[in-house]
């Protein structure tokens, strides 16, 4: 009866061997689940990066933007030659007007 409950040689090499594989295959789905994290941790960091550069092109062509809108030193004065143009255009339209409307 002794010999009922205990493994033969064969059977246990058997056993190990069968252990072995069973190490391996869990090794192998833990190797491929690390390398699955690994992926998608790269692939939300690459997402990341691209978020945030557009974040920083978009505030980039923002001020740009508002640099454009705001009004320069040039804006606010004309020279001496640009008003005088206006006004004798200015002066030209009123005398037509008043010929038109008086002649």
């Amino acid at each position: 009866m002794a010999e009922d409950t205990g493994l033969t040689d064969e059977e246990r090499a058997e056993l190990e061997q069968l252990r072995a594989e069973k190490a391996a295959r869990q090794q192998a789905e833990r190797d491929a689940a690390e390398r699955a994290e690994l992926e998608r941790l790269r692939a939300q960091r690459a997402t990341d990066e691209a978020e945030r550069a557009a974040r920083a092109r978009e505030a980039q062509a923002r001020e740009r933007g508002r640099a454009l809108m705001e009004p320069d030193e040039d804006d606010l004065r004309m020279p001496l030659g640009q008003k005088i143009v206006i006004l004798a255009i200015v002066g030209v339209a009123a005398v037509w007007l008043a010929v038109t409307i008086l002649g």
